[in-house]
């Protein structure tokens, strides 16, 4: 038995996508209302992970675990997992972990993620990918209102990775001790900037979508409304800064998979109706 957290988020619910396609049990720790939006085949136990004594009956029987980061025990919580038997932890970390800037927000709580995982005495694998191409879909409401998209960090270019591509890695993290004690960069095929990701949907849409790159200053505005102060510091960091380079293609998901990773065009095929 493997259990999924986030399941019914972006890269949670890939990974339990593929575990259960290739004939894994899953079970999703999920707040009750979510119960609904579950894969067929994934069993829904609740539990809250910022309260490790109520997961006795998500981690029953459990082997392995994929885990999101920034919890806030880390180390209460897989202390947690070790006394039930958990014998293998997937952590999804991120891009910036390795650069250890402990002033960046985002930074921090991946790096004390990453350092609780490697100090629990459960066997891990660390995954640090860069941005999700479903991070695409915050421009959704623009494309079907038919207005311009707007991005910040328009001369940013990102080699951003199919969330399904995240979760075949980690599946064979889950299932194989091959990978226990390392950690992974992981991008996707090919290096592209905002406006050259709004085409491919545009083409996939068959419209020719309009794109406005905001200043630094509109930029900042409109992320401040949306998430908290030190997140916008943190990406403006990242992305206008320069502190975070993923631009990089990696080949680290064909080695592990032996498969090249999806590029942007298919996942916008597959992702398609979200944007109509």
């Amino acid at each position: 038995m493997i259990l999924v957290t986030g399941a019914t988020g972006n890269a949670g619910g890939e990974v339990a996508r593929v575990l259960v396609n290739s004939g894994q049990k899953v079970r999703a720790l999920v707040r009750s209302t979510h119960q609904g939006t579950l894969l067929e085949g994934v069993e829904g136990v609740t539990g809250d992970l910022n309260r490790p004594e109520t997961l006795a009956a998500a981690l029953s029987g459990v082997q392995g675990v994929f885990l999101l980061s920034g919890y806030q025990d880390m180390p209460g919580l897989l202390a947690r997992m070790r006394r039930a038997g958990v014998e293998r932890v997937v952590l999804l970390s991120g891009s910036s972990a390795p650069t250890g800037d402990m002033s960046n927000a985002i930074t921090r709580y991946m790096v004390r993620s990453e350092i609780a995982v490697r100090e629990s005495g459960v066997p891990w694998t660390i995954l640090q990918p860069n941005s999700f191409m479903s991070n695409a879909l915050r421009w959704a409401p623009q494309i079907r209102a038919g207005d311009p998209v707007r991005a910040p960090f328009p001369n940013v270019r990102v080699a951003a990775i199919d969330p399904f591509d995240l979760a075949q890695v980690a599946a064979q993290a889950l299932i194989s001790a091959e990978h226990e004690g390392k950690s992974y960069r992981l991008s996707g095929p090919e290096s592209l900037l905002p406006e050259e990701q709004v085409a491919i949907l545009g083409r996939v849409l068959g419209r020719a979508l309009q794109f406005k790159g905001l200043s630094d200053e509109e930029a900042r505005a409109e992320m401040n409304a949306s998430m908290p102060a030190e997140y916008v510091t943190a990406f403006f960091s990242f992305f206008a800064e320069g502190k975070l380079d993923e631009s990089r293609v990696l080949p680290t998901v064909e080695e592990i998979t032996g498969k090249r990773p999806r590029p942007l065009l298919e996942w916008a095929l597959m992702h398609a109706d979200a944007f109509r």
